[in-house]
């Protein structure tokens, strides 16, 4: 089969990009040098090790080692095959591909993810027309007027409205030639129980999009005008929609969230929209679900290492059930989140139409550390008393094991001991007990944790400083290639991986090749791992320098050379083989001749 995407076009594609503007969308990027630093999207980390080279086009965590281009980090970071990324960033820079000759299963899911994007936004489009100019969208007018939805508002989140009737969406749908298959994969039919055909899944409902960061609806949230259950409905998860990996009003809150390095994180469409019409416009929605490690890691990227997180709840209870259930992702994750809990009978919307937004942000500065609050929330249960503060330390402990970080771990032992007057050591003891056991019965920290990131980054290359030095410089440098095919230098390369690299960039291997001699040592990953951590390396390359380097290499090849020679001739020696002796003698003068050339060369060619 020919090749899926021409070559000239995914090199037109790359050139067209700028990797800072694609990684930026997603994580908080700030500028180091000549390169670009946050934190890594791919694993959890307290200080930045992710770097963004402008000049190479490259991403590379320091931490995990993920490293690549545009393409890899796209696919890495999306779950996206090689031929979606590649007509995502087409799309994107507007560049024409061709005909493609593509496998059955690449045809169906881009097919698939094609037309529910296309059905999503052609229903979109209804749903706004019938809630602005339909009839029958009056209640749904009413109801958000009364709600104190200001047109802009409405307009921004393309909220709309699903008239009453079982197959208005369905009909709509046949008129214009949409196959009603499609429309069940995206989640906006279903089968009927008897007899053939669809209904619609969204009907007399206020409907709330519900998109991506780039803006595409993936999927749609509705709310009934009473009191009807269920009260909310969301489209089911398809091939464009998973609730673990999305947020509502974060196309919105994305740009806001960078901004202010904080996100506000409500439980609901009607809350996120409460904080954009009172001018706090960094604020998503979870939908219908906890708060995921995805999410988290996600939101991360927007607000960097010295954001916040403030989580908002409409009473004591619902807060203490979420911060259970998500302080070990937000820990685990090093996010610095707040619990905001308003008074009884408020939420977010009433909350500011009473007080005002300015009484919120207060109270948001003013929000307690999910520990804290967790910490206080459980002496308020249980009391002060010998039985209470017992139980108090029995409900925190666990929560507590999840911080790894020995100074917050520090930090909220002190705090509860103070305020349960418990001995540190004996909290500690607690904590150690409620750490979760390892397969060798030790307890797991970071690195011992299933699907855990390891705290030291992975070996980049079993390759000494000089030949790591030196494939960069190739990688870094392309001038200078002449003089390295010259010299043979990558010939000269022990390194299995290196010398696979260094034989790509002479072009002597095709770097799509899975057979070659070192395959059983050295595999793709990390080849691609090993040239993205060298493709970043923040060095100030000059012709001069490099041939200094090539001249240092070469000296040191020929001075290891010689010591084996040596060694030879001391054996033959000792077996009374002088004509080996002799041969050998002869190898070292004539490289030892051969390297003086060179050196001279280098020297002559550097002044």
């Amino acid at each position: 089969m020919a090749p899926f995407i021409p070559e000239e076009k995914i090199a037109e594609i790359k050139d067209a990009c700028n990797i800072v503007d694609v990684v930026g969308e997603t994580v908080l990027l700030k500028k180091a040098g000549k390169n670009y630093l946050g934190l890594c999207p791919f694993h959890a980390e307290k200080t930045p090790s992710f770097t963004v080279s402008p000049d190479k086009q490259m991403f590379y965590c320091f931490g995990c080692g993920e490293g690549g281009n545009v393409f890899s980090f796209l696919m890495k970071q999306q779950g996206t095959s090689f031929p979606e990324t590649v007509k995502l960033l087409a799309e994107r820079t507007g560049v024409a591909l061709p005909e493609q000759r593509q496998t059955p299963e690449q045809k169906r899911r881009l097919s698939e993810r094609e037309a529910i994007l296309d059905l999503n936004d052609l229903t979109v489009g209804l749903y706004q027309k019938t809630l602005q100019r339909d009839p029958r969208g009056q209640a749904a007018r009413d109801y958000l007027s009364k709600r104190g939805f200001r047109p802009e508002v409405i307009e921004a989140y393309r909220i709309g409205f699903a008239p009453a009737g079982w197959d208005n969406l369905a009909r709509y749908f046949e008129r214009r030639g949409v196959p009603l298959d499609v429309a069940y994969k995206a989640g906006l039919v279903a089968p009927r129980r008897q007899g053939q055909g669809y209904y619609d899944r969204f009907r007399e409902r206020i409907i709330f999009p519900i998109a991506n960061h780039r803006g595409k609806v993936i999927a749609f949230g509705g709310r009934v005008l009473d009191d009807a259950l269920p009260k909310y409905l969301n489209s089911p998860e398809t091939e464009v929609y998973r609730k673990s990996h999305s947020l509502y009003g974060l196309d919105i809150a994305q740009a806001h969230c960078r901004a202010a390095e904080l996100v506000y994180i409500v439980e609901g469409y009607f809350d996120a929209i409460a904080l954009y019409q009172n001018g706090i416009r960094n604020a998503v929605g979870t939908l219908g679900t906890a708060l995921t490690n995805h999410h988290v890691r996600m939101l991360r990227g927007y607000i960097g290492q010295t954001g916040r997180a403030i989580l908002v709840f409409d009473s004591d209870d619902a807060g203490i059930k979420a911060a259970h259930r998500s302080i070990e992702i937000f820990a685990r994750e090093f996010v610095d989140a707040r619990i905001l809990v308003l008074p009884p009978g408020h939420d977010p919307d009433t909350f500011m139409t009473k007080f005002g937004p300015e009484a919120f942000i207060e109270k948001a500065q003013k929000a307690k550390g999910i520990m804290p609050f967790l910490i206080d929330a459980a002496i308020e249960r249980h009391g002060t008393s010998m039985e209470g503060r017992i139980k108090t330390l029995g409900d925190v402990a666990e929560p507590m094991a999840a911080f790894e970080d020995p100074v917050a771990r520090s930090v909220y032992i002190k705090y509860l001991s103070e305020r349960v007057d418990i001995d540190e050591a004996a909290i500690l003891e607690k904590i150690r007990q409620m750490a979760p056991i390892s397969a060798s019965g030790s307890p797991q920290g970071q690195s011992g944790r299933p699907g855990a990131i390891p705290t030291m980054p992975p070996k980049i290359s079993g390759g000494s400083r000089l030949e790591r030095q030196l494939v960069a410089m190739m990688l870094q440098y392309p001038d200078i290639l002449p003089e390295i095919r010259k010299q043979n230098v990558v010939a000269l390369i022990n390194d299995p991986a290196l010398r696979m690299i260094g034989q790509e960039i002479l072009g002597e291997r095709d770097p799509g090749s899975q057979h070659n001699e070192y395959s059983k040592e050295v595999s793709p990953d990390d080849v691609r791992s090993i040239k993205a951590n060298l493709s970043v390396q923040d060095e100030n390359w000059e012709y001069n320098g490099c041939l200094g380097l090539i001249k240092q290499f070469i000296a040191s090849k020929s001075h290891h050379a010689k010591d084996d020679l040596e060694e030879q001739i001391r054996q033959a020696e000792n077996d009374n083989d002088f004509n080996r002796v002799a041969q050998l003698l002869r190898e070292k003068n004539d490289r030892a001749v051969k390297y003086d050339k060179l050196k001279m060369e280098i020297q002559k060619r550097s002044n």
